[in-house]
């Protein structure tokens, strides 16, 4: 059985990030897990290299655009190499290869009567390859709010409009084909408003494709960038493809345009198009224009890359817009990998050790355990089928506590201490459990957790690679009694918080320059001083005293406190604010405090916080909130 996946093929005018990461660890997760089921997975991705704004980013580089797209493709490769991602196919836009693929997709689609010449003056979005209808000079582009530039051209066009009613078609027949539903919608929203055809070559600029027979023209970066899919597999019997990943913003290109030049060429449509949300830094989406940009390299050097994927994938509910913090991801790490799973390795393993000279004893039904793990094997399987890794990971983690709550109550301790009655076989029966379903966890969080997983196996004294285990043979009872244990040794040390965030942001700065020298962009000088405002922009911020009624910190951050606070307006606000490390609840109950009251509400670590609180930072760090000598009612507005 053969499963062929796919990430979108990165443009190579950003270099990669966080954003590209997680598409890609959840396409190796995918990957993984189908391998488990015994199919043969073969996964692509790749780079996108053509179009205008990469030819353009070369000449500011002072480079040809083939040593651009060189040295940035090189980078994507390293990164997914560090990250220890399963890539079969890294296909490059750039390749012969490739080209000869376009063109014979160009050539079927031309010979079927879906493409004609013509020409086209308008506004163009060179940062989106993408004409804009109707825009006037100077306009902005609707997608991404930058200038569009006026041209004049010859184009090849695809008949887009005639494949209106097939799509639809396509979406009644098929709902599994574009998901999650919302983005379905979207779809069917867009293409019953009408279809315009489609410009898909360019006579303008030279780093392309060339058409065969058809010079100047070379091939518009959609048509071009989408058949890597295919050429990246090419003569290998994968196509069509089981599963696209994308982005939510790439949804039009490949539910619309991407089906429709393969219906004009008779040619075999993929299966299903999944398109997952943003990650968001700290609630504000990541972009260069921000300079909120997260990178993976700092979190894989201070944590681990399997630190990394479980956090977005137990964060994040997938096909959602998901929130990504430092405090968050270190949160995660501590409270689920190392005092989860990481604990109940070293306890298990060390007891064994300890108590059965390093052998599994026989064991006897496990108690409450072994159907539980049934029903975890189960759910987990379910849960990742269905894409829903939040979900699944949730169900495996409530194994893994109910696993120590059973440690706890049968006490191994205490029954090693005695010999008497039916102590021994309650020992060899808790022990056995234990392991058990630690050998049961290991083996469902392979796919997300591959490299620490793999060492959990190796201290069990599993024999063979845990990579090589199917999902059928998880069932209760596979640990043999005496088999040795390997030597131990922590998986998920308990990291310190601030070090651990000081030191991912400091990678993070040297990661950032040593990328820009990349893209060929000098570092820019820090600012002398903050920005000048005019007093109307100040005048814009409502800042209100408020009175703190509740706090408490919130459940698994070290560094953020949710309070309610009286600003008087009848009816008190939730407050989220990161001082929990600065101030305990006794210090802030009654306290007067100072409120941006006027923000947009956002969510931190599930909560809605409605306003910021005001506070100083001193050069440790530490936040120190602005306060009132005299007293103040609540309510009142700062001037």
């Amino acid at each position: 059985m053969k499963y062929y996946l796919t990430t979108p093929i990165y443009y190579v005018n950003a270099a990669p990030h966080i954003g590209h990461a997680y598409t890609t660890i959840v396409a190796d997760l995918i990957k993984r897990f189908k391998g488990m089921q015994g199919y043969h997975v073969v996964l692509t991705t790749g780079s996108d290299e053509h179009g205008v704004n990469v030819e353009r980013s070369a000449e500011r580089a002072g480079k040809s655009p083939i040593e651009f797209t060189d040295a940035v493709s090189a980078e994507f490769k390293r990164q997914w190499e560090m990250l220890g991602l399963g890539i079969d196919h890294f296909q490059r836009t750039s390749s012969p290869q490739h080209a000869r693929v376009v063109n014979d997709l160009f050539r079927r689609c031309r010979e079927n009567g879906f493409v004609y010449k013509g020409s086209y003056t308008g506004q163009y979005c060179i940062f989106d390859n993408l004409y804009v209808n109707d825009a006037k000079p100077g306009d902005p582009c609707p997608d991404c709010g930058r200038p569009t530039e006026t041209i004049t051209e010859e184009n090849f066009f695809f008949k887009l409009s005639a494949f209106q009613d097939q799509l639809l078609a396509l979406y009644e027949s098929q709902p599994d084909f574009m998901q999650p539903d919302t983005r379905r919608n979207e779809v069917i929203s867009f293409v019953k408003a009408g279809l315009s055809d489609l410009s898909i070559t360019r006579t303008n600029i030279k780093w392309g494709i060339p058409v065969e027979g058809e010079a100047p023209h070379v091939f518009y970066v959609w048509f071009d960038a989408l058949i890597a899919y295919m050429s990246a597999v090419d003569g290998e019997n994968l196509w069509p493809a089981d599963l696209h990943l994308i982005g939510k913003e790439i949804v039009r290109f490949h539910a619309i345009y991407w089906p429709a030049f393969l219906m004009a060429a008779g040619l075999p449509l993929p299966k299903r198009v999944f398109a997952h949300g943003w990650l968001l830094f700290e609630n504000d989406k990541m972009s260069k224009s921000r300079g909120n940009i997260v990178r993976s390299e700092p979190i894989q050097k201070v944590m681990g890359a399997d630190a990394l994927r479980y956090f977005l994938l137990r964060e994040v509910v997938f096909g959602q817009d998901g929130s990504f913090s430092y405090d968050a991801l270190i949160g995660r790490y501590n409270s689920d990998l190392a005092n989860g799973l990481g604990n109940l390795a070293s306890r298990t393993l060390t007891m064994v050790n300890q108590y059965r000279k390093g052998a599994i004893p026989a064991g006897g039904a496990g108690g409450a355990v072994a159907p539980l793990a049934a029903q975890t094997i189960q759910a987990a399987q379910t849960a990742f089928e269905n894409f829903e890794f939040s979900k699944g990971l949730e169900s495996i983690w409530s194994l893994i506590s109910a696993v120590d709550k059973f440690i706890v109550e049968r006490a191994p301790w205490k029954l090693a201490r005695s010999s008497e009655g039916d102590a021994p076989a309650q020992l060899d029966d808790t022990l056995y459990s234990a392991a058990e379903a630690l050998r049961i966890v290991s083996a469902l969080l392979y796919p997300v957790l591959p490299e620490s997983t793999r060492k959990i196996w190796s201290q069990l004294g599993m024999p063979g690679a845990i990579e090589e285990v199917g999902l059928t043979s998880l069932a209760w009872g596979g640990l043999q009694a005496g088999q040795k244990i390997g030597e131990i040794s922590g998986v998920f040390p308990r990291l310190e918080a601030k070090p651990a965030e000081d030191k991912m942001r400091q990678l993070e700065a040297e990661v950032t320059a040593a990328q820009a020298v990349l893209m060929g962009k000098k570092p820019e000088p820090a600012p002398e001083g903050p920005a000048k405002i005019a007093i109307d922009d100040f005048l814009k911020v409502d800042l209100r005293v408020g009175m703190v009624l509740t706090a408490a910190p919130v459940k698994g951050s070290t560094k953020l406190m949710h309070m309610t606070v009286d600003l008087g307006e009848g009816q008190p606000r939730t407050i989220v604010a990161g001082i929990a490390e600065a101030y305990g609840p006794q210090d802030l109950i009654g306290r007067k405090v100072v409120i941006v009251a006027n923000l947009q509400p956002r969510k931190l670590k599930g909560i809605e916080s409605n306003g910021m609180i005001v506070a100083a930072s001193v050069n440790d760090g530490k936040p120190v909130l602005a306060g009132f000598h005299e007293d103040i009612p609540a309510g009142a507005r700062l001037k």
